[in-house]
C-alpha cells in the first residue's frame, strides 16, 4: 500500500513510519505496531490538516485490513503476545549493536541497529509504561546511537562500550543521519571523558578480531544468531547494559502451605509464560528461562 507524504507537522511520527516501511516483508508484527503507535501519536499532534488527515486516514485502513488479514497471529491481536514480540525483538537488535560496538566495529550498521533498538523501545510504551531494563536499553541505545554517528560524521573514533553518562546524548525522536534514510538531523554529539580523569594504569584493549561483522538485516533474518550479552569488568562510573538480577533456585518456591492465588496473579503469570513462549521463537533461552521462574515463583509463593 502506498501511503500519502509524511507533512513537516508530523515530523514526530517520521521514524515510526520508517521503521515500518523496512519491516513490511520482513516482520508484519513490528510494522503493525510501529504504524499504530505513530497514528496515536499523530492523532494528538495533528492540526487535522488536509495533508495529515489524509495520512492518518491512510494508515487507519491499512492497520484494519492487517487485522483481518492477520486475525490468526496472536503477536497482532493480542496485546500480551505483541509486547512480548516487540520487547525480544528490540533486545536482539541491542545486543547486536553492544556486541559490534564494544569489537569497535563501527559504522551505519551499529548505528542503525541502536537507534531502531530505541524506537522499537518508544512503541512499548503503547503498553504502558516500561519496565526497569526496557527505559535502561531506551536510554542507552539512543545515547550510542547519536554519540558514534557524530563521531563518524566528524571523523573521530568513537570510544568502544559504556562510559559515563552524558544527558546532553538525546536524539529527541530525529533519525541520524546515515541510517538507511540520509535524514539529515540536530544531534548533539556528546562530550567524551576528560583524559585526566582516566586511570594511568588502564592497559590498552586488545585490538578487535579482523571479522567482518554481520549486518543488521543477517542478525534479524537469522533468529538462531542472536548473540550474546557481552561479560566484562564492571568500570566505575560507566553506564553499563542492564542485565537482570540472577533468579532464585525453582526449589525454594515449593510452598509448605497452599498459596490462594487471585485473578490478577493468574493473569500477571500467564503473561509470563506468554513471554517465555515468545522468547523461544527467537531461541532466547535466558529470556524464556528468566519469565518461567517468574510465573513459577507468583504461583507457589503468591509475591513477584
Amino acid at each position: 500500500m502506498e501511503f500519502p507524504p509524511c507533512p513537516n507537522s508530523l515530523k514526530s511520527i517520521q521514524h515510526f513510519l520508517k521503521l515500518a516501511q523496512e519491516h513490511d516483508s520482513r516482520d508484519i508484527v513490528i510494522a503493525y505496531w510501529a504504524r499504530l503507535y505513530a497514528l496515536q501519536i499523530g492523532l494528538k499532534a495533528s492540526s487535522q490538516s488536509a495533508e495529515e488527515t489524509q495520512l492518518l486516514l491512510a494508515i487507519m485502513d491499512w492497520l484494519e485490513q492487517m487485522k483481518k488479514t492477520h486475525a490468526d497471529n496472536e503477536a497482532i491481536t493480542n496485546d500480551i503476545a505483541a509486547q512480548a514480540h516487540i520487547e525480544n525483538y528490540a533486545l536482539k537488535l541491542f545486543l547486536y549493536a553492544d556486541k559490534q560496538d564494544r569489537e569497535e566495529n563501527f559504522g551505519k550498521n551499529v548505528v542503525k541497529a541502536y537507534y531502531s533498538s530505541g524506537v522499537l523501545y518508544d512503541i512499548l510504551l503503547t503498553f504502558g509504561e516500561l519496565s526497569e531494563e526496557a527505559l535502561h536499553n531506551r536510554k542507552y541505545a539512543k545515547y550510542k546511537a547519536a554519540y558514534i554517528h557524530n563521531c563518524l560524521k566528524n571523523g573521530e573514533t568513537p570510544i568502544p562500550g559504556p562510559f559515563p553518562d552524558d544527558e546532553s546524548a538525546e536524539l529527541n525522536g530525529e533519525s541520524p543521519a546515515g541510517v538507511k534514510d540520509e535524514a539529515g538531523t540536530n544531534v548533539t554529539a556528546p562530550e567524551e571523558p576528560s583524559t585526566d580523569a582516566q586511570s594511568d594504569n588502564v592497559e590498552p584493549s586488545s585490538p578487535a578480531p579482523q571479522t567482518t561483522p554481520p549486518t543488521v538485516e543477517e542478525v534479524l533474518n537469522n533468529p538462531n544468531k542472536l548473540p550474546s550479552p557481552p561479560v566484562e569488568e564492571e568500570k566505575p562510573g560507566g553506564f553499563e547494559p542492564y542485565v537482570p538480577p540472577a533468579q532464585p533456585n525453582a526449589a525454594i518456591f515449593q510452598p509448605a502451605v497452599p498459596v490462594h492465588i487471585t485473578p490478577d496473579q493468574m493473569i500477571t503469570a500467564q503473561k509470563y509464560c506468554k513471554y517465555a513462549g515468545s522468547a523461544l521463537n527467537y531461541d532466547d533461552v535466558k529470556t524464556a528461562i528468566e519469565n518461567l521462574q517468574k510465573a513459577l515463583k507468583l504461583l507457589t509463593t503468591g509475591a513477584e
